[in-house]
């Protein structure tokens, strides 16, 4: 598979990762039955694969790796914190407003990470600041 093939790929997985779960905070937010159906439990496991997938080919092809790219420890580093919020939010959160606190992280860094790939800067958007 070429790059830009693979580098689209990765780009549309972040889009729909991103449309889910921000579909199933609004979902969580307003006590929507269907963010407790299986499909809602089971697609964003899905896509989230396709995504960490071809984040690695893509650090392969390009010969990166978080100990010679900083921007891309930050990514990682983004990540856990991202996953972490939303475990909170969609699951662990005991108040609706731990909860509604944590998605609005959760978003805020998926944010910063975003700006990291984009900039390859590991400041992301607080170098705009």
């Amino acid at each position: 598979m070429d790059y830009g093939t693979l580098k689209f790929i990765h780009q549309s997985a972040v889009a729909v990762s991103f449309a889910g779960f921000f579909a199933r905070g609004i979902g969580m937010l307003r006590d929507a039955p269907w963010i407790r159906q299986r499909v809602a439990g089971t697609l964003p496991h899905v896509v989230d694969t396709v995504l960490i997938v071809s984040a690695i080919w893509l650090a392969w092809l390009l010969r990166v790796s978080p100990t010679n790219a900083p921007w891309l420890a930050a990514k990682i580093a983004g990540l856990l914190v991202y996953i972490a919020l939303g475990m909170v939010a969609l699951r662990f959160g005991r108040t609706k407003a731990t909860r509604a606190a944590a998605w609005c992280a959760a978003l805020l860094t998926f944010g910063y990470i975003v700006s990291v790939a984009l900039t390859k800067d590991a400041r992301g958007f607080v170098a705009w600041l």
